[in-house]
C-alpha cells in the first residue's frame, strides 16, 4: 500500500478511475473540492456547494453530484453545466455516495449535512430522469452493482447493513424489495463506500475500522485489508490493468496529535494488485 495522492482531504469520497484517460478523480466534500490526478499531472477543482460522486460521460466530460443538483462538468476547463436538480429545496441534505449503474445510467445518495436521521435518499438518473428508489436513510454509501446485472448494493452506514436491490436485468430499475446481504451491527462495523470485482465480489470501506472488507455476493467474508487511515471512506479500482484499489480517506473529527503521528489520514491511498476490478460504465445522457 502506498499514498497515491498525499493532499489531505477533510471528508475524501467519490474515487473514479476513467478507463479511457487513465485518470483518478475523487473529492474532498467539506472542502467543496475535486481533485484529478493522471501521473504527475494533478487539478483541483473549487465549487461553491458540496460535491461528492461523479461518473464518465466521454473523454472530455463527467456527470458529478452536489447538494443542489446533477451537473455536467468539462475536465478541462471545470466549468458546469446544470442537468437536473436534486433535492435543490431541501437545505439540510447533500450528495453523498454515488456510481454509474451498467446501462449508463447514475445512482446518487443523499445525507443531511448533519446526519440528521432519515433525511436522505437514494436516486437513479437514467434518460434524463431522476426517481427516488429508496427513502428514509440517515447516511446513505456503498453504491454498486452486480456485474451480471442481477443486482444493486447499497448500505445505510447507521443502520449497518449492506443491502441488495434485484434489478430488471434489461432496463436497470429494481422490481422486488431489497434484502440484507451483510449484517456487520454484531461487529460494530460502519460499511461505508463499495465497488465490485469482476467476480461479483464487494469492496466495502469500514469507517472507523481502518480496513477495507471484500464479501462474496452471497455475503461470505473474504478477505479484510487493513489500511494506514483510521477513517476509510470508498474504494475504486484503477491503474493500468484496473487491479489497483484506490481508497479515499477522511481526516475529519480526528486530533491534531493523532494526524502528526498517523499522517496519512485524509490522503488517498493505493493498494496494488488487489482483485481484478471492472472499468467503470459511462453514463449515457
Amino acid at each position: 500500500m502506498s499514498s497515491f495522492d498525499t493532499r489531505i482531504c477533510q471528508l475524501g469520497e467519490g474515487p473514479l478511475w476513467h478507463p479511457n484517460i487513465n485518470t483518478l478523480f475523487w473529492f474532498d466534500i467539506l472542502e467543496k473540492s475535486l481533485f484529478r490526478r493522471c501521473g504527475g499531472d494533478t487539478q483541483n477543482y473549487a465549487f461553491d456547494e458540496y460535491h461528492s460522486a461523479a461518473a464518465w460521460v466521454d473523454d472530455e466530460t463527467l456527470v458529478i453530484a452536489s447538494e443542489t443538483a446533477l451537473w455536467r462538468l468539462d475536465i478541462a476547463s471545470g466549468k458546469r453545466t446544470h442537468l437536473i436538480d436534486l433535492e435543490a429545496d431541501n437545505a439540510i441534505t447533500r450528495s453523498n455516495d454515488g456510481r454509474a449503474d451498467p446501462w449508463g445510467g447514475f445512482w446518487i445518495g443523499t445525507m443531511g449535512k448533519n446526519a440528521e436521521p432519515n433525511a436522505g435518499a437514494i436516486y437513479r438518473y437514467y434518460r434524463g430522469e431522476l426517481r427516488k428508489l429508496v427513502g428514509d436513510i440517515t447516511i446513505s454509501n456503498a453504491i454498486c452493482f452486480a456485474p451480471d446485472k442481477s443486482h444493486a448494493y447499497y448500505t445505510d452506514t447507521k443502520v449497518g447493513k449492506i443491502m441488495r436491490l434485484p434489478l430488471n436485468p434489461d432496463t436497470g430499475w429494481p422490481h422486488a424489495d431489497a434484502d440484507v446481504l451483510v449484517d456487520l451491527t454484531s461487529e460494530n462495523l460502519n460499511p461505508d463506500g463499495a465497488v465490485t470485482d469482476v467476480d461479483g465480489n464487494i469492496w466495502v470501506a469500514l469507517w472507523g475500522a481502518g480496513a477495507v472488507a471484500c464479501y462474496s455476493p452471497d455475503g461470505t467474508l473474504l478477505r479484510r485489508i487493513e489500511v494506514s487511515a483510521a477513517q476509510p471512506t470508498c474504494p475504486a479500482f484503477g491503474g493500468p490493468d484496473l487491479r489497483d484499489l484506490y481508497v479515499t480517506t477522511a481526516a475529519v473529527g480526528l486530533t491534531r496529535a493523532y494526524l502528526s503521528t498517523h499522517p496519512e489520514n485524509g490522503m488517498t491511498l493505493c493498494i496494488s494488485d488487489v482483485a481484478q476490478g471492472l472499468p467503470e460504465p459511462q453514463v449515457i445522457l
